[in-house]
């Protein structure tokens, strides 16, 4: 293999890298106990609130093949440590933000920034083990890494708003990197892509502008209107730039993203598999913290704690399903986590808002994040095993694509759905009780809007328009849960029929001969 791979012990810097990893992916939810915080301060709307989470994702998903493609060039480990200094110094912005403009701006740059960090942690993780269960328990405990920093997120975002100001959420990031970047010059060696390619300009283009296009839609969709002229050109644009992408892509020889791969049953069910996880997940934590503080009036510290159960079994499971995969193949262990997770969800959502925590609520987010366990060694094993040496950036860049895709459009569609629902509701609810049509139109934006709007009636009306501000929530809450649910459910079906059953004895061929089967 090219480059050299590790100077100490691989598991030594396997836990590196994953300090990397932890950074990177916390940032994905790390701000979600601040929502409520952030709606109140600076008069964000629904839509807005998604986009503080979505403009992170956006980028990191949008520019995760350049980032992969630069770093098969320049280096790994160099691209890597150059994004985590520019990652840090972001993340200063964020943290001194007094506008919604600037703080999402940073977001932005914090994203893109992203984008070149997490590809590399992949493909250094993949060079480094030789062994095949080597490799899968790394990537179990990889995969346990993202998966936990996303559900922990919010548990570190509750402690520092509860002890500092709306800032530190961001300013956090700089002593972890500067931590992740000396353990990773001292533990991890440098890696390049035996082969050598240009990158594609047009390629990185049309691919970002088209998704960037589809989830901007989804987003803006409930206040412009589904069938709005606006929201379909923006499909539209989509639509035309994955068509053209799709084309250029198969017509170079040094493609930035070689879209044949995806005829490939390991790696395009792995890839589906990945980015349905993903979609539900990150859309459920998006809307699950926002319950615990706005229904069951937890602190924001309360509301991530309150997560933990889905942190702790991710942990605890996750590297037993890396073995587990080995051993009764892929198709099944995916198939199974997807149904599981998707199942975890509806029963979440027909919990009354009040329920006891203990048992019914512990017990559907463990069952959650067991299902989430299943899928990510697996899905990963399965799209990164079915590549040759040559591919490895481009099958992580796609691995990851896949995660910050499934992650975006997550938030995008459940939060699409949510807000319609709650702005129905809102409307019915607000108008029966009397209200003029100027106060409800300001309490359609969002929670926080809506209970603002109640605090300026007169008391009398407070008691019944509170109850019909935590109805709304609660009806739109569920019914973005189930619908997160059903998108696993059905997605994992689709992969016990598609997903071959043993894609890590598959790995070992192509390492062997150097070419696909």
């Amino acid at each position: 293999m090219s480059g050299t791979h590790l100077r100490r012990n691989p598991w030594i810097a396997l836990a590196v890298l994953c300090v990397a990893v932890f950074l990177v992916v916390v940032d994905n939810t790390i701000v979600n106990v601040a929502l409520p915080i952030v709606s109140e301060r600076l008069h964000a709307s629904n839509a807005g609130l998604q986009w503080i989470v979505d403009g992170y994702s956006l980028p990191f998903a949008g520019l995760l093949l350049a980032g992969a493609e630069i770093a098969d060039r320049w280096g790994r480990l160099r691209v890597m440590n150059s994004a985590l200094v520019a990652f840090a110094l972001w993340s200063v912005m964020a943290a001194t933000s007094h506008s919604m403009t600037q703080l999402l701006v940073a977001r932005a740059l914090m994203g893109a920034t992203a984008a070149f960090i997490f590809p590399a942690t992949l493909s250094l993780v993949t060079v480094a083990f030789d062994n095949e269960e080597d490799r899968a328990k790394a990537f179990g405990i990889w995969g346990a890494t993202a998966g936990v920093a996303i559900a922990l997120g919010p548990v570190a975002g509750g402690y520092l708003l509860n002890h500092y100001w709306f800032g530190s959420v961001f300013l956090v990031n700089v002593p972890v990197a500067v931590v992740a970047l000396v353990l990773t010059w001292w533990y991890v060696g440098e890696s390049k892509s035996p082969v050598s390619r240009g990158l594609d300009g047009m390629g990185l283009l049309l691919g970002s502008v088209g998704v960037s296009a589809l989830v901007f839609a989804i987003i803006e969709a409930p206040s412009w209107g589904w069938a709005s002229p606006r929201v379909l050109a923006l499909v539209g644009v989509f639509l035309v730039m994955s068509g053209a992408f799709i084309a250029v892509e198969m017509g170079k020889a040094d493609p930035l993203l070689d879209v044949r791969l995806f005829r490939r049953a390991n790696f395009s069910a792995g890839a589906a598999a990945i980015a349905t996880s993903f979609f539900s997940l990150f859309g459920f934590i998006f809307y699950v913290t926002q319950y615990f503080q706005m229904v069951r009036g937890y602190s924001a510290l309360s509301s991530g704690i309150h997560t933990l159960p889905f942190a702790l079994v991710t942990i605890v499971t996750t590297p037993v399903a890396a073995l587990l995969a080995l051993r009764a193949g892929s198709r099944w262990v995916v198939g199974a986590g997807l149904v599981v997770m998707g199942s975890a969800m509806i029963w979440f959502a027909s919990l009354p808002a009040h329920v006891a925590y203990f048992v019914p609520v512990v017990g559907a987010m463990a069952l959650f994040g067991v299902g989430f366990s299943l899928i990510t060694p697996s899905s990963t094993a399965a799209v990164m095993g079915s590549l040759t040496e040559a591919q490895i950036g481009s099958g992580a860049a796609v691995n990851e694509t896949t995660r910050e895709l499934g992650g975006t459009l997550g938030v995008a569609v459940m939060g699409s759905v949510f807000a319609s629902t709650f702005a129905q509701r809102i409307t019915g609810g607000f108008r029966h009780a009397g209200l003029s049509k100027t106060l409800v139109v300001q309490a359609r934006g969002s929670m926080q809007a809506a209970l603002s709007t109640v605090e300026h009636l007169p008391v009398a009306l407070r008691a019944s328009t509170s109850a019909v501000v935590q109805d709304s929530f609660m009806g739109a809450f569920q019914r973005t849960t189930v619908v997160g649910g059903l998108v696993a459910i059905v997605v994992g079906v689709v992969v016990v029929a598609w997903l071959p059953s043993s894609p890590l004895t598959r790995r070992r061929r192509l390492v062997v001969d150097g070419s696909p089967e």
